[in-house]
């Protein structure tokens, strides 16, 4: 065997192992015995492709500890999905690379095989996903939108911040009660009762988030970058709000395979333009009403 081909079986061989050992400590997390039967089936198989490259290379590899470690903290921070397609992500071209090597069967397993095996996974926190993204993308576009009326027709940070918590903790509780009502009436295959939560406190956290350059920012300060203090607070608003569709879309394109550009830009338009139009409110209403 020439030495680039052993190095590129090399290279499988490490992955193949490092692939079965992430499996079989994902396997151990689960609670769910279909999910712990799958992830040891794919483990197995991935750790037989070890060993078929094995005999081809006559040597022994160890796992990429950093990459098993990686996997696990991704998992246990979003879900064990997520990690899974993230690993999966990294190594689209696994299935050529055998082809090109000959190892045409080890290259349908990969294609088929552990995708179909995949995509019989029950996670929990996917079945609620559409309930999160609700939450998320209604406090998101609301709140933006209501804080930047706000900033210009106030211009007091306390109060911005005092009427943003009311009415965001408010509507927080309203979506979580709509959602109960909508996952009941359509009897949706899902809990009306954990729907409603996970809208209502992923409103109420993207609410605290928006809302914090308020509390934190001094509002008898100089200001920074030759701004005062209320447009500084709403900037920090407006970057606190993109790093949280910029994550969350990121979540959603891998976990369903969509394009994370298209719905990370559609999803800024619409914060943009939400706040623009509250930001022409918040100064006519201002102005019609007196508030300076």
């Amino acid at each position: 065997m020439d030495e680039a081909r052993l190095e590129r079986l090399l290279v499988l061989q490490r992955m193949e192992a490092t692939e079965a050992e992430v499996y079989r400590r994902l396997a151990k997390m689960q609670h769910n015995p279909v999910n712990k039967a799958i992830l040891e089936g794919i483990a197995l198989e991935e750790e037989r492709h070890e060993v078929f490259i094995s005999k081809m290379t006559g040597q022994v590899v160890t796992p990429d500890k950093f990459q098993i470690i990686k996997q696990i903290i991704l998992a246990r921070i979003f879900g064990f999905t997520f990690s899974i397609m993230m690993m999966e992500a990294t190594e689209n071209d696994v299935a050529s690379e055998y082809r090109e090597l000959g190892l045409i069967e080890i290259a349908e397993e990969e294609e088929v095989h552990e995708e179909n095996m995949i995509s019989m996974l029950d996670e929990e926190r996917l079945r609620y996903s559409g309930s999160i993204v609700l939450g998320m993308s209604d406090a998101l576009i609301e709140l933006t939108g209501a804080l930047a009326g706000l900033t210009f027709a106030l211009k007091d940070l306390d109060l911005v911040a005092l009427a943003g918590l009311v009415t965001g903790i408010a509507a927080a509780f309203s979506m979580g009660a709509s959602e109960y009502l909508s996952s009941r009436a359509e009897k949706r295959e899902v809990s009306a009762i954990r729907s409603a939560f996970f809208t209502w406190i992923s409103y109420l956290i993207t609410v605290m988030l928006l809302v914090s350059p308020y509390l934190i920012i001094d509002p008898d300060g100089p200001g920074a970058f030759g701004l005062d203090t209320h447009v500084l607070a709403l900037v920090g608003t407006f970057i606190i709000g993109l790093i949280i569709v910029a994550v969350f879309n990121f979540y959603t394109s891998v976990v369903e395979k969509v394009s994370f550009t298209s719905r990370f830009m559609e999803m800024v338009g619409i914060l943009g333009g939400v706040s623009l139009i509250s930001y022409a409110i918040g100064i006519a209403l201002g102005s019609v009403l007196g508030v300076s």
